[in-house]
């Protein structure tokens, strides 16, 4: 395959035979506009996670610009396993879902595939499809019999054998049906063979032919199996004729059988003639389907029916025969409007236009590729968003003299996922080392409570601590603590520890960190999907009951926190840049490094400091955020072994100066 020009042109790849494509063609041309649709149900993420190459085939699907699904559900599955597998969340904004994979959004497309209508109404018009319904009526309905019609492929997905029992079913359960209703089953011919598909063909067979045996008598056998090749229009005369159309898939990505049976009872002038319907008359339409195939959701007015379930089907089969006319007239009109508006031509638009509106900002961002076959995905960032540079920061540093250095820890200094969170040696010797250097103002900032800090950090003499998002402030280990905001009332605490409580009882894996100012609840050892629908749950309840009180409530990486309003790490930064400005000593170095939506607060106010009087106008300024990702830093780094690795080297230089 060529891209001819692969800056401008858009490739649309589809189903699941090509899953890995978008690798390849992204590895090729790293600015490609590309979208994938998956016309297969995607499976849940517990049969997901099962495959060999459950990773590859996410980054695979990742590597396109816009993934379509057919259906919530299998956006949701996907979204699941990126979630469980790679560890990605996403977000809903302005209507449209989107996932950040390395600097770039993938978007999210659900919406089902249309019929051809242009296609199907010309084979309406067909002289033959006339003769083939004029046939169909004297055999059937000039009989007094009513049509169901079934049109499956013989497959073992298809669910003819449940049909078929739940037809039997019907006429046992009631009898007045019997010598009046026959199902018309079109069984499209295998597209393989096996021993599966022989199998579902000799099950077919059996049981049509004990239910004909059973139920049947002369001119009449309740079911009509029809296992040869069908023209379309003779298929066409079929779903005009029949009075309801029976979908009992296991398991289809679509199926666009019970979109063509809607469109053929409409008809036209012609075939109304035909049928000896008069113009003005309302046509109608009747709906059984599986709730387990794509197009069931935009059917509203359908049965819908757990084809496992033979008593359900039956009774739907009948609840379908005994249905008033003008019910069947009013969901017949409205499955029309939907499905007439909502063809294959919709469809593709729509797709180019949202694939179109993802691509709009490919032109204004730096791309490279990295990683090699199947885990090569392409890192996007904005222009002014790069890799911080050790030559540079460090060029940077032994150039100036006044220094000032903001660092978060958990996160930044100490892995997340590490279960000792306590700093090792080697933090400690590379901050002691930072600040034993009179040219720099060190400052540890976190969420963690000042105890904790204390007691971690009481080797660094000189290193000014900021506890619970900074309500709490230390300059160095032998001052008092301060608080940076006038002293809270936390009376608050005896509202939300009850509701936190019964949230943790219910999440398994959660719990609640006290703090002197603050509750967390976390659920980082809970499951990951249900420990962030609970925390949605759970924000939405204390913002309720927290109305009225001098809080906020905000929602972290995997935590849910209740504090003080107007605490932040932001006030941090502030009261650093102004202390050093009272005593004389305007930086010209500041490097603030952070990984999560808290330390975004310390990123906005250094970047919009240097263009006020606490920070010399030709300071070096270093706004730094762990992974490509969207934030007010200006640098990044990959990880916190590579922090670590920069701040060794500064303290290095430090060393050495002494």
């Amino acid at each position: 395959m060529e891209v001819i020009n692969p800056e401008d042109d858009f490739v649309w790849v589809h189903d699941y035979h090509l899953m890995v494509l978008p690798t390849f063609l992204r590895k090729r041309f790293n600015r490609v506009k590309l979208g994938f649709f998956l016309h297969s149900p995607f499976p849940s993420s517990e049969i997901y996670k099962t495959l060999p190459v459950r990773d590859d085939l996410l980054r695979a699907l990742l590597n396109s610009d816009l993934i379509g699904f057919h259906t919530f559900d299998y956006a949701r599955h996907f979204l699941s396993c990126c979630s469980r597998m790679l560890g990605l969340t996403y977000e809903s904004k302005r209507g449209y879902i989107g996932l950040e994979y390395f600097g770039r959004t993938v978007s999210i497309k659900i919406l089902p595939v249309g019929i051809h209508m242009g296609r199907l109404q010309s084979v309406l018009s067909l002289p033959e499809t006339e003769a083939k319904v004029a046939e169909l009526l004297k055999q059937y309905c000039d009989q007094g019999r009513i049509m169901l019609l079934g049109v499956d492929d013989m497959d073992i997905f298809k669910g003819i054998s449940l049909k078929l029992l739940a037809m039997e079913q019907l006429l046992v359960q009631h009898p007045q049906w019997q010598g009046k209703v026959v199902l018309v089953q079109i069984a499209n011919p295998a597209r393989g063979k096996g021993k599966d598909v022989k199998e579902v063909q000799d099950e077919t067979y059996s049981t049509v032919k004990r239910i004909n045996e059973t139920f049947g008598k002369c001119g009449y056998d309740p079911i009509v199996l029809i296992d040869a090749q069908l023209k379309f229009y003779e298929k066409v005369a079929y779903y005009v004729v029949a009075e309801c159309c029976l979908v009992t898939a296991v398991r289809d990505g679509m199926n666009l059988i019970p979109y063509e049976y809607i469109i053929s009872r409409q008809g036209n002038e012609q075939l109304d003639r035909v049928l000896g319907l008069d113009l003005t008359t309302p046509k109608k339409s009747m709906l059984v389907i599986s709730e387990f195939i794509g197009c069931s959701p935009s059917l509203s007015g359908a049965t819908r029916v757990n084809p496992w379930n033979i008593d359900a089907v039956a009774d739907a089969m009948e609840y379908a025969l005994d249905m008033a006319e003008p019910e069947k007239q009013l969901r017949h009109e409205k499955h029309y409007r939907y499905v007439s508006t909502h063809d294959v031509g919709y469809w593709a638009r729509s797709f180019l236009q949202d694939l179109e509106r993802t691509c709009r900002d490919h032109a204004r961002r730096r791309c490279w590729g990295i990683g090699f076959g199947l885990r090569f995905r392409v890192v996007a960032l904005d222009p002014n968003f790069r890799k911080l540079s050790m030559e540079h920061i460090v060029s940077a540093y032994k150039r100036t003299m006044t220094r000032a250095i903001l660092l978060d820890y958990d996160g930044t200094l100490m892995p997340q996922a590490s279960i000792d969170k306590s700093p090792s040696p080697k933090t400690i010797d590379i901050l002691r080392s930072l600040c034993r250097d009179d040219n720099n103002m060190v400052f540890l900032v976190s969420a963690r409570s000042r105890k904790t800090l204390g007691e971690w950090f009481s080797p660094c003499e000189k290193l000014g601590l900021a506890a619970e998002h900074g309500f709490f402030l230390r300059l160095m280990r032998d001052v008092e603590w301060e608080t940076c905001v006038p002293a809270a009332d936390t009376s608050w605490k005896q509202i939300v520890e009850p509701v936190m409580q019964l949230y943790t009882e219910t999440t398994d894996g959660s719990t609640i960190e006290d703090k002197e100012t603050a509750l967390v609840w976390c659920y980082e050892d809970a499951d990951p999907d249900f420990g962030s629908c609970q925390a949605k749950e759970l924000l939405d309840h204390l913002e309720s009951v927290l109305a009225n009180e001098p809080v906020t409530v905000k929602s972290g990486q995997n935590s849910v926190e209740v504090k003080p309003q107007g605490v932040s790490k932001g006030i941090v930064a502030k009261r650093l840049l102004s202390t050093m400005q009272e005593k004389g000593m305007s930086p010209d170095f500041v490097l603030c490094i952070g990984d999560d939506r808290s330390d975004e607060d310390m990123f906005e106010v250094i970047t919009s400091s240097t263009a006020g009087p606490s920070i010399s106008p030709r300071a070096e300024v270093f706004a730094c955020t762990i992974y490509q990702k969207p934030s007010k830093a200006k640098y990044y780094l990959d990880d916190t072994a590579e922090i670590v690795r920069l701040m060794q080297g500064l303290a290095s230089v430090s060393e050495q100066t002494m």
